[in-house]
């Protein structure tokens, strides 16, 4: 069974967002095996300078690549990634488990993204959307697009 890891940076406080993680926890379960990986995110000022921002992302940069679980294949959730229709998104995840991936880690970064360093590691950089989402709700979003890929793959009518 595929094994699928979502690394994220920081942790969920709203328990309509946890609700919603469970819930599709509970479905993809049919699918695969699901493992979230949490990271800490850097505590910044109120006001925080440019160079504040950018040495928290390269800190937290810097725990993603060291927690990604080996032989993974790496996508990295980020704006400059390639959109896909729903439907490539299950065609791609299918065509990663035929070439022998068994492990695919998901990469979502903390508030002010992911860090160059950990898009450069990736195999794949994904944008799910050109708007902006708040990084707690990306993952429920990549939640249920994951179970739609499976859904589709699968012939299911959650799709439709």
């Amino acid at each position: 069974m595929l094994r699928i890891h979502i690394l994220h940076v920081g942790t969920i406080k709203e328990k309509y967002l946890t609700d919603a993680v469970a819930e599709y926890e509970k479905r993809l379960s049919a699918y695969c095996t699901l493992n979230h990986i949490a990271i800490r995110d850097e505590r910044l000022p109120e006001r925080a300078s440019e160079s504040e921002i950018a040495a928290a992302v390269k800190r937290e940069g810097e725990r993603i690549l060291a927690a990604i679980p080996p032989r993974s294949y790496t996508v990295a959730l980020c704006v400059e990634g390639k959109q896909l229709p729903s439907e490539q998104f299950s065609a791609r995840l299918t065509s990663l488990a035929a070439e022998g991936y068994s492990d695919i880690c998901f990469i979502i970064g903390g508030s002010d993204g992911l860090s160059d360093e950990v898009k450069r590691a990736c195999r794949w950089r994904l944008s799910i959307s050109e708007m902006t989402f708040p990084h707690q709700l990306m993952r429920v979003i990549l939640l249920e697009q994951l179970y739609r890929a499976f859904n589709i793959a699968a012939g299911g009518k959650y799709h439709k």
